[in-house]
């Protein structure tokens, strides 16, 4: 397929924080019809102004549930995290199905080799309904990640199952979640792996003026010679901080870093574009100063990635067994990263010192 239609769909988080386990349960039921009427509608508006068939939507971050703000890691598993054949998943499949297209978002979910922990994951659905892709969130400040359990999740995954690409007839699709776009790594990982397009759900602050998060989505696209597909939340409720907070500007970028498409505030479907997969490729293929991945020279970094900065693995034992922690583990973990810093040089003198 050499060109089609994706939709970066603004929708409202309606969040489960304030309900019981039951009633936040059949809140993400009534979260997921919503969506489901929505992307149906959605499809069929685009296909009637434009004539282009939607055939890949994105869903912002946290359009099922929210986020833990209080919750324990147990409370918030218990009311708000999907099982990996969970009801939930099932009704995402038949959104896929029945719309004919693929369908991405993120999700709270457990993985039953890490029974204790859930991870934040990207999904990647099929017209079929089956899930072709899942990108559990690398570098989260406040919930477990892959990295945390990093040896046992290699055993288990290997390192392709931290940085998955999917090959589809879309083209090579790949997914970055939320604030992961700030690390250039992810997005150069996931390139090198020949992802051509970037799934970014979001849930962030939308301003008038650039953000760091907008600026990182054009340089990610810059970087990768990508389009990328960032759909931000249309809005909250359910929690205290004021609806409004996380809404808008949802886009499509080329691989030029040009927005295409790019909505405003509140629940909208305006961020629809077509990707041109032969223009992409030709544009991959073409040497000169802009083909920014043929001229990569990797040997001049690895040896500054190899030296450790937040350490892997502070969530297992000796024995490969996960350690309960609370939400106070990642904080305490970052300050003795930045005291390291601090004691190496990496971070000067002048600044605030931690104690």
């Amino acid at each position: 397929m050499n060109a089609y239609t994706a939709l970066a769909l603004q929708t409202k988080c309606f969040a489960v924080n304030a309900l019981g386990v039951d009633d936040a349960r059949v809140q993400i039921m009534h979260n997921l019809e919503r969506v489901q009427q929505q992307v149906r509608a959605s499809k069929g508006f685009i296909r009637t102004l434009t004539g282009d068939d939607v055939r890949l939507v994105v869903l912002p971050e946290y359009f099922l549930t929210g986020f833990p703000t209080f919750e324990s890691m147990e409370e918030w598993q218990a009311k708000a995290v999907l099982a990996m054949d969970g009801p939930e998943y099932d009704r995402l499949s038949v959104i896929a199905q029945e719309n004919k297209l693929y369908l991405s978002g993120n999700v709270y979910e457990v993985d039953p080799h890490f029974p204790e922990l859930y991870f934040q994951c990207s999904f990647l659905m099929n017209p079929s309904g089956d899930v072709v892709l899942r990108y559990r969130r690398l570098i989260s400040m406040f919930a477990p990640t892959p990295h945390d359990v990093l040896d046992r999740y290699l055993e288990l995954y290997g390192y392709d199952g931290l940085f998955p690409v999917a090959q589809t007839e879309l083209g090579c699709l790949a997914a970055i979640a939320s604030e992961e776009i700030l690390y250039p790594e992810i997005a150069r990982c996931l390139a090198m792996k020949g992802a051509e397009v970037l799934l970014h759900s979001t849930s962030e602050i939308a301003a008038p003026g650039l953000t760091p998060k907008d600026i990182a989505k054009r340089a990610r696209a810059i970087e990768s010679m990508a389009y990328l597909v960032s759909a931000n939340s249309g809005g909250f409720s359910g929690i205290q901080l004021p609806q409004e907070s996380s809404d808008g500007m949802s886009k499509i970028i080329d691989m030029k870093g040009r927005v295409l498409a790019e909505a405003a505030n509140g629940e909208t479907m305006v961020a629809h574009a077509e990707l041109d997969m032969e223009l992409l490729r030709r544009y991959r293929a073409k040497p000169g100063m802009s083909n920014l991945l043929s001229r990569q020279r990797n040997e001049l970094f690895a040896p500054s990635y190899q030296q450790s900065v937040y350490p892997a693995n502070t969530m297992l034992n000796e024995q490969q067994q996960v350690i309960p922690v609370n939400r106070s583990h990642f904080e305490s973990t970052q300050l003795e990263v930045i005291r390291s810093l601090q004691a190496s040089g990496i971070i000067k003198p002048g600044g605030v010192v931690v104690k």
